[in-house]
């Protein structure tokens, strides 16, 4: 820990580790602090992973403002992190026509926002998604939306910034913040962190961290989204991100072709009070079910593998906070709702000039590397690749995860990369070891048996993915035998 930091970066998500990452870019000094075990322990590891054309986004906001650029950013971001992306399109379905005009609407929007959309017709729809209910009037058409995984880029954004030189802290909430001589002292549980600047990247508790050192005039109502998620059986029943009309304070329930080979559908969007509850209900499920069967009736439940619901940071105007407060040096960027996934990288360069106009100096280092060593996926070499591979070191010709086929030099390979691995959920949103049909129900144990090697945690203190989620439970204390 150095003795005082020129930024310090509070939250460890997809808008904390993206500025960490591009201010790693510059001979400044930086820190971030982040609650949890790991990065992308919230909103960053629930969600869909859409990449947004950004036809969307309200042309008078700073939504709108971010959105092509943020969705254009992606090609040469994968291409330095290789963290995976795929441009696969998207689609917004009429059926009636209140809903073409709508899409009429959103078409003019994106003009506006300099995104190329087209509408189309029933035929042509359906030439590229066959499984779509064929009742379809109009499409929506965007060439450049996309998918990624919001987990796999965050770990990837830290990565590279911890091996350019960013210091990261875990397990650091922040109680309090102070400013004494232009000089900010944040303090958490066990520690105080100096820092001329701070970054107020704390998700849905944002509004709370501004809250300890100015005036905030913004309130962040999470909205909760629930998902389904199926099998890679699924692959192939649409090509495109689907989507019904839009509603009011949300997108509609979607249809989305994920990264690696599942279907998602959801979200919904449900305003609640609690900024920890992310409890799935059957009944709002069903509804997702129902919603999705209006747009394809080719979905089979059957192959619904696990479900799960995602936080969004909302505030009242619907609209993302990315400015300096009115305590000089403390930039919030907060209310980072849809689309904040697709511009995170965008926030990062308004945040970066947002320090300059702030008065911090910035100058360009000559010695930082944008390049990050992509993870290896067997499933991308070919034969005599991966046995090139098993000959050098035998470890990855041992499975440890079947449905995903991981294996454990996978696995020892993503645990070693600056951030220290303490539960099998961090290796999971790193080489999806457990993301598969079984859910873990295999490779769990085996993960826990690497982790206990590697990192020298013992076995019965390993947690699922936190200090209070425990695995194990010594029960002979408790006189079970």
């Amino acid at each position: 820990m150095k003795e005082k930091y020129d930024v310090l970066i509070i939250g460890g998500g997809v808008i904390g580790c993206c500025a960490a990452r591009e201010l790693a870019k510059y001979n400044i000094n930086i820190a971030l602090l982040e609650k949890h075990e790991d990065v992308a322990c919230e909103t960053s590891k629930a969600n869909s992973g859409m990449i947004h054309g950004g036809y969307d986004a309200k042309f008078t906001t700073v939504k709108g403002e971010l959105s092509a650029l943020g969705n254009k950013l992606f090609d040469e971001l994968d291409s330095e992190l290789h963290f995976g992306f795929r441009r696969c399109g998207s689609m917004v379905l009429a059926f009636d026509d209140e809903d073409i005009k709508t899409l009429e609407n959103l078409k003019k929007n994106g003009e506006k926002n300099g995104v190329e959309t087209e509408i189309i017709d029933t035929d042509e729809i359906l030439k590229i998604e066959p499984n779509i209910n064929p009742n379809v009037k109009k499409a929506l058409y965007c060439k450049s939306a996309g998918v990624s995984v919001p987990f796999e880029y965050t770990v990837a954004m830290a990565e590279n910034a911890i091996d350019n030189g960013v210091d990261f802290f875990f397990n650091e909430e922040v109680i309090n913040i102070e400013k004494k001589e232009n000089v900010f002292y944040v303090k958490t549980k066990e520690n105080t962190y100096k820092a001329d600047y701070v970054i107020n990247a704390a998700g849905v508790y944002a509004d709370e961290i501004s809250k300890m050192i100015c005036t905030t005039d913004f309130k962040i109502t999470p909205r909760r989204g629930e998902y389904m998620l199926f099998d890679k059986n699924t692959k192939g029943l649409v090509n495109s991100v689907i989507f019904p009309v839009p509603k009011a304070g949300s997108k509609g329930i979607a249809i989305t072709p994920a990264l690696h080979g599942n279907i998602m559908i959801g979200p919904d969007a449900e305003f609640i009070d609690d900024k920890e509850d992310t409890d799935t209900k059957k009944e709002v499920l069903d509804m997702v079910w129902n919603d999705c069967l209006n747009m394809s009736d080719k979905l089979d439940k059957s192959m619904v593998i696990t479900q799960f619901a995602g936080l969004r940071a909302s505030s009242e105007d619907d609209d993302f906070v990315i400015e300096e407060s009115d305590t000089k040096g403390l930039i919030n960027a907060a209310c980072i709702c849809s689309p904040g996934f697709t511009v995170s990288y965008a926030i990062a360069l308004k945040l970066s000039n947002i320090l300059k106009d702030a008065g911090l100096k910035m100058e360009k280092r000559d010695d930082f590397n944008p390049n990050r060593k992509p993870y290896i996926h067997i499933d991308e070499l070919s034969r005599e690749e991966f046995n090139e591979l098993i000959k050098k070191d035998s470890r990855y010709g041992r499975v440890i995860c079947r449905c995903e086929t991981i294996t454990e030099g996978q696995i020892v390979d993503v645990m070693h990369r600056g951030i220290k691995i303490t539960n099998p959920d961090s290796v999971k949103r790193r080489i999806r070891a457990g993301m598969g049909r079984c859910q873990g129900g295999f490779c769990l144990p085996r993960v826990m048996e690497i982790i206990e090697r590697e990192n020298n945690i013992p076995y019965d203190k390993i947690p699922k993915n936190n200090e209070k989620a425990y695995i194990l439970n010594d029960m002979t204390q408790k006189g079970v035998k």
